[in-house]
């Protein structure tokens, strides 16, 4: 990869933090009382540390010296929501294919170092929703001054898995020019006296214990040989092989050749072949031309691997929808995709944001042209626009296939946290681990009038930090797609809508498919259901009374019988035939304190339970909210002592797929 496109790495590795030649292996060095409590999402070299001392913040770990026993933030870090399984619908627009090209999505979610494991106090996050476009997230990072070995916070993994979406950790053996040393890539294929690679079964347990999907593997340090090349062979080998033992993925990036050179080669040849067979799929660097990724999709056939199995390198780092890419090469119009994509930081679409403008709102929206296209609309793709989005040529999946499901459509972060449609913080927030899985299809509208706007929105919610806001003159009925599914419909089952009207006047009404559409880009046949038009917010219950069979999407029509302006809101939807409530979690416990920061751990709550929440009980009566997790260990930070109390009251409930919450669980604190 060209070192200019390496600006991430070089947070927190300033030139005075670039190392040393690597002294002899110590477990840790860094980590100091007064940060101990905050948990981090973990990083390590591969064996030997730097010389010196680390930079404020960072924590220099040896990734061989680690045990899970001997983690004191696993349980921060650990994933816990399983891989989703997913399927196909019948595509939105002609132009998606299924089967195809896959897209593959290498982020940088924050800096190696000091990156919360549970989230932060801030909306400024880059929150990922378009997971219905990825095959695979990369965990992106790591630089010579912090760390080499990337493992995934729990946020990320939890919201990607909800979508069905893989996550990978990260090992970047760097350039030279950043710092990279070939100590560490030979610390990585050292061998023990078996002949076994122990950095190969570290990895493994790593990705184990934490609950992610497999490890990228970026060999970019110059100055190898042909035996440093095939010890990296070697290693690759060992490390699939226990990984798929583990139902785990390695991905390797075209950097290190079969002779031990680093020589990006921008295709799949004689030169990377061979690692290429030893994983399960390999980036392509971006010096791909359309005559190099012709001929590696070839080679790939002719090795008896699938073309889509190859990422072509598209940086987008510095251009997002503005950088120009030869789509014809990967995704021609008028022939099978040629390989599949690799998007290097997709989260451009964050920080090219002025940093006054970084709202949710701004970037949603920044999100939605990126994935979406210029239109907003993935069933009318703009053929004019430049920028080929993901929804253009890549066949949307869904998740949403059992019951019971629910969703009050939170994107992960937002400026306020609601309950009820009521505040209960006031403090801007992240946390994807609580993303709901979200409408696939953004937005696709039905009319034969004037289009609405449709977006997430943060001025007001039901739950959590977001609802949809549909806005516009609806000069005739609008049928907005809200899911995709595979959802089983018996006499029991009922849908729940939770909704508002701001402004105007409409009807509403749930749209029911119990069957496909026709064919790619029809409209879905819907049955439609009356529902309560409200101004304030209200949570109506539908029977889908002689619905029997599998629901394929479900939607909203939206008529405005004066025509005009309409605000209305959609809050929460839940698809049930009965209704659970998860037991109460027991044995909650403050495990470590220093001043107002504060380890909590409890026990697991019986039932289905999709989170927890936890909040604090002020002496005057009311609640507020401190933060949600998949996670049975939770840190709150910077509390202080509320008008005297000389005693802190906490109480944490569980959250079921309902969004019913059970009794709580309580435990105090003396300031």
């Amino acid at each position: 990869m060209n070192p200019t496109r390496r600006t991430v790495l070089l947070a927190g590795a300033t030139a005075a933090l670039l190392p040393s030649p690597p002294a002899a292996a110590e477990p840790e060095r860094g980590r100091t009382e007064a940060a101990a409590l905050q948990p981090y999402a973990s990083y390590w070299y591969p064996d030997s540390l730097p010389s010196g001392s680390p930079g404020t913040g960072i924590t220099w770990r040896s990734l061989k010296s680690w045990r899970p026993a001997d983690d004191p933030d696993l349980a921060f870090n650990a994933a816990t929501v399983p891989l989703a399984p997913r399927f196909t619908p019948t595509p939105v627009n002609t132009t998606a294919r299924a089967g195809q090209a896959r897209i593959q999505s290498l982020v940088s979610f924050g800096p190696t170092a000091s990156n919360p494991s549970q989230g932060s106090a801030t909306a400024d996050y880059y929150a990922p929703t378009h997971w219905a476009y990825i095959d695979e997230l990369v965990f992106w990072g790591g630089s010579s001054g912090e760390g080499l070995v990337l493992a995934p916070n729990a946020p990320v993994v939890d919201a990607a898995h909800r979508h069905g979406v893989p996550v990978l950790g990260n090992v970047f053996l760097p350039p030279v020019a950043y710092g990279g040393q070939l100590q560490w890539t030979r610390d990585l294929v050292q061998k023990d006296a078996a002949g076994r690679y122990p950095l190969a079964e570290r990895l493994v347990a790593v990705a184990e214990a934490y609950g992610f999907d497999g490890w990228f593997v970026n060999a970019e340090t110059s100055g190898g040989n042909a035996a440093l090349g095939a010890d990296m062979l070697g290693f690759l080998r060992e490390l699939k092989t226990r990984a798929k033992a583990k139902g785990q993925r390695v991905t390797w990036y075209d950097s290190m050749t079969v002779n031990g050179s680093v020589s990006w080669q921008g295709a799949l040849n004689s030169q990377n072949e061979a690692f290429f067979q030893a994983a399960h799929d390999m980036f392509v660097d971006f010096r791909w031309t359309a005559a190099k990724l012709t001929s590696s999709g070839r080679l790939a056939g002719q090795l008896g691997r699938s073309r889509y199995e190859l990422w072509a390198g598209v940086d987008v780092e510095a251009g997002g929808w503005n950088s120009s890419v030869n789509w014809d090469a990967i995704v021609p119009r008028d022939k099978a995709h040629v390989v599949s994509v690799g998007f290097y930081r997709p989260e451009w679409t964050r920080n090219h944001l002025p940093s006054g403008g970084r709202t949710p709102g701004a970037f949603h929206a920044a999100d939605d042209r990126f994935w979406t296209g210029r239109s907003l609309d993935p069933s009318r793709p703009d053929g004019t626009d430049s920028w080929r989005a993901p929804a253009v040529s890549v066949a949307d999946r869904s998740t949403v296939a059992s019951v019971p499901f629910a969703s009050v459509f939170n994107t992960g972060h937002g400026l306020r946290w609601y309950e009820d449609g009521e505040v209960t913080s006031d403090t801007p927030w992240n946390h994807l681990g609580l993303q709901d899985r979200l409408p696939s299809r953004r937005w696709v509208v039905h009319t034969d009038g004037q289009r609405p706007g449709v977006n997430f929105d943060f001025a007001d919610a039901w739950r959590g930090g977001s609802s949809v806001l549909v806005e516009g003159e609806l000069d005739e009925p609008a049928i907005v797609e809200v899911y995709a599914s595979r959802l089983p419909v018996t006499v029991d089952t009922v849908v729940e809508l939770t909704h508002r009207t701001d402004a105007g006047r409409v009807n509403v009404e749930l749209a029911v498919a119990m069957a496909e559409p026709s064919g790619p880009g029809a409209t879905p046949p819907y049955t439609y259901l009356p529902v309560n038009s409200v101004n304030g917010w209200q949570t109506a219950t539908v029977p889908l009374t002689g619905l029997i069979g599998t629901a394929h999407a479900i939607g909203i029509r939206l008529t405005a019988p004066d025509g005009g302006l309409v605000r209305w809101r959609l809050g929460g939807l839940a698809v049930r035939n009965a209704r659970h409530t998860p037991g109460a979690p027991s044995g909650l416990r403050i495990t470590a304190a220093a001043g107002g920061d504060l380890r909590f751990a409890w026990n697991p709550a019986s039932g289905d339970v999709r989170h927890y929440n936890l909040h604090r009980l002020l002496p005057d009566g009311t609640r507020r909210f401190l933060g949600g997790t998949c996670q049975r260990a939770f840190f709150a930070g910077g509390l202080r002592p509320e008008q005297g109390e000389q005693a802190a009251r906490f109480e944490l409930r569980a959250v079921g797929e309902l969004y019913t919450t059970s009794a709580p669980a309580t435990v105090t604190h003396a300031w």
